[in-house]
């Protein structure tokens, strides 16, 4: 099971976004990374260079390699509607990413941790894949036995919560109640470059 493990706030100080959750260190070196930093001359990028950068955000943003992001892109463009709508609500209905949103965990890379090491439960059954898609009216909850993990209490404290989520904080149960329209989702993604640059 590949995962991105290197440097993350390198990362986000190249996007100029802290895609990977609250950093310290982002706040304090918010220009990008590199010998000279701001004072380096950078070239403006090019069409397919700006495409590419919005492709390697959204794959950071939500944990997924360059295999796992295409089939997706691919299941995205056999649904009716829109590609890029088609492509967020897809990366938005993961188990990992539904457990983030509904505050268990305190980052993405948190709530994968939590689901392969089997302290998530899909619908009633123990379920230790982070990539699998979760359906409007699933069940997401935590198993009984990990409910006083002191990582998930500090976090539903101070989690933020979403419409197309429900959650019930005493039972750490959460529902997924429908597919989040676009303008509800807070990241800053620009949907279309991704398309663009698949359609080439």
């Amino acid at each position: 099971m590949a995962r991105y493990t290197g440097p993350k706030t390198k990362i986000a100080r190249r996007f100029g976004e802290p895609i990977f959750g609250t950093d310290k260190d982002f706040e304090k070196r918010n220009y990008p990374p590199g010998q000279h930093g701001l004072a380096r001359k950078r070239k403006k990028l090019s069409e397919y260079g700006v495409q590419l950068r919005e492709k390697q955000k959204v794959k950071y943003t939500y944990g997924l390699l360059e295999r796992q992001f295409r089939n997706l892109y691919e299941k995205a463009s056999r649904m009716k509607g829109q590609k890029g709508e088609n492509l967020i609500q897809l990366l938005e209905s993961r188990l990992d990413n539904i457990v983030y949103r509904l505050g268990i965990a305190p980052t993405r890379a948190a709530a994968r941790q939590l689901v392969t090491h089997c302290h998530i439960t899909l619908n009633g059954e123990v379920c230790n894949v982070p990539s699998a898609l979760v359906k409007p009216g699933d069940v997401v909850a935590v198993r009984e036995r990990s409910k006083s993990l002191e990582v998930i209490q500090s976090s539903v404290a101070s989690a933020s919560r979403y419409s197309w989520l429900e959650f019930d904080a005493k039972e750490l149960t959460g529902k997924y109640l429908n597919y989040p329209v676009r303008t509800e989702i807070p990241e800053n993604i620009t949907e279309q470059l991704i398309v663009e640059l698949y359609s080439k």
